[in-house]
């Protein structure tokens, strides 16, 4: 009887109600986690950075951090295959490390995915201007072009769950032409360079004084940004046929295939430029277009952006479905001021209402980028906050598995004694990977600007976490909490 109902019932022993619909499928939730992590978003990001910093061995750091996350993305399954309820991260530290706990990282993570979305809209309004203009847009009309991801992805979100899926489907279509069939074509038949390429830096150690490894883990701590989003599967957990097994399938699933696409189209660049140097020293701005252009010739330019921009819009549908489930889940358990409206599921059994709160945030973000340098502050706390949720949901987890609060074996994914090593691991790269996002560094800060912009991921998670404390100290969400009549859910003998 592993049916809607049955579903439904699992959801009722955690004291909710099915308000939602349940009409994902298995390969729908795929494509949330995969349009999430998106490759494309994931190599633009990194890719220009990463030479700069590491020279052609910047793949290198793409594969240590693919490591690295592989042991979260683990850990990540394992609490969804326990607990299918919207909210991921916050319904999980909630359960196990107590609402105080669960409440801080729920607003930490809420603030980072609207970091996040307002990120993604901002470097696809880059392509959406070079789409129809020429040159570099100005900063208002930046934002204006960011303020129409938003909206579109918005638009397509109070639709109703179907027309996001298709969405999607067009998004992972979008995808594996711009990677994967590109990717394939550059390496057969436009290869400039031999393997041997990609164990050189081509003098990139002198953006960090000469140290060839503090250039390497600079660019370590920018291709995180490439595997983030994974846990956007966790988030549709009640619109999901079968949530127990479906949802850490789909979501390992679409880490690996992602993994996979952004590391093929990474090696498949790297090996294709005429001029690897000119990328390293600046002057190529955007190795992968410059691959792209120069290896099947200036023809491919438009149609690149356009499919580009589909795999752009489909990250930015998907970020911004996940962050109204997200928001919902929060303001259901009365965790948020105004909750009972962010809470309302309309006709289409939408969270509406969050989906639009969260759209609004996005879009004021968005104006950080009137002044670039706010912009990169933006962009580096996106990133910074994630991993810091990251971090706290591998420590509770492997603390309340040592104390026997937590029993994974109760979940449709058994691990064993595996399960727990890898927790183990995930806690020491997060900590790791979290204290490098996290670090002071003047040559990643915009040319000019000033400590603020070096010192951006501790301040921003600083001030947001203080605002944090305070709130639970005036407001005392964790006392407005509903009664879970389960709560052996948690604690399994």
């Amino acid at each position: 009887m592993n049916d809607t109902h049955t579903d439904a019932g699992d959801l009722a022993e955690y004291g909710y109600r099915q308000e939602l619909k349940r009409t994902l499928s298995p390969w729908a939730v795929f494509a949330i986690g995969f349009a999430t992590i998106s490759p494309v978003v994931g190599i633009y990001a990194v890719v220009q950075l990463g030479f700069v910093f590491a020279g052609p061995a910047w793949i290198w750091a793409v594969v240590a951090a693919f490591l690295g996350q592989l042991l979260t993305a683990v850990v990540y399954a394992e609490l969804s295959s326990q607990f299918p309820m919207t909210g991921g991260v916050y319904q999980w530290v909630r359960r196990l490390g107590g609402p105080r706990l669960g409440w801080l990282v729920g607003w930490i993570y809420l603030a980072s995915a609207v970091a996040s979305l307002a990120t993604v809209a901002y470097l696809g309004a880059s392509w959406l201007h070079m789409l129809f203009g020429d040159g570099t847009p100005s900063a208002t009309t930046h934002v204006l072009l960011g303020v129409v991801f938003i909206a579109v992805a918005l638009a397509i979100n109070l639709l109703g769950v179907n027309p996001v899926k298709h969405f999607l489907n067009a998004g992972i279509l979008a995808e594996g032409v711009a990677s994967i069939a590109i990717s394939v074509v550059l390496l057969l038949f436009v290869r400039h360079n031999g393997f041997g390429i990609l164990f050189q830096t081509l003098g990139a150690e002198a953006a960090s004084k000469g140290s060839v490894l503090a250039g390497f883990l600079t660019c370590l701590a920018v291709a995180g940004w490439a595997f983030l989003g994974f846990d956007a599967t966790t988030q549709v957990a009640e619109e999901t046929e079968q949530p127990r097994r479906s949802v850490p399938r789909a979501l390992l699933r679409a880490y690996v295939f992602v993994a996979f696409t952004v590391l093929l189209t990474g090696l498949a660049v790297t090996l294709s430029l005429r001029r690897p140097e000119d990328a390293v020293s600046g002057r190529t701005a955007d190795p992968v277009l410059a691959a792209v252009t120069d290896g099947l010739g200036g023809w491919s330019e438009k149609p690149f952006v356009v499919v580009v921009l589909i795999a752009f819009f489909a990250c930015a549908i998907s970020i911004q479905t996940y962050i109204g489930r997200a928001v919902f889940s929060f303001a259901r358990d009365r965790q948020l001021p105004f909750s009972s409206t962010l809470a309302t599921v309309g006709p289409r059994q939408i969270p509406y209402v969050s989906l639009i709160a969260t759209a609004v945030l996005a879009g004021l973000g968005l104006l950080l980028g009137l002044n670039g340098n706010a912009a990169a502050t933006l962009i580096a706390f996106g990133s910074g906050g994630f991993y810091f949720i990251f971090l706290t949901v591998a420590v509770v987890a492997l603390a309340a598995r040592l104390s026997g609060r937590w029993n994974p074996a109760a979940g449709e994914l058994r691990l064993g004694r595996t399960g727990l090593v890898v927790n183990a691991l995930a806690v020491v790269w997060l900590l790791f990977e979290a204290v490098n996002i996290a670090w002071p560094r003047a040559e990643l800060a915009p040319a000019g600007g000033s400590w603020i912009q070096v010192w951006a991921v501790v301040l921003v998670f600083s001030v947001l976490f203080a605002i944090g404390l305070v709130y639970v100290a005036v407001a005392k969400p964790h006392t407005q909490l509903p009664q879970n009549p389960a709560p052996e859910k948690v604690k399994v003998s």
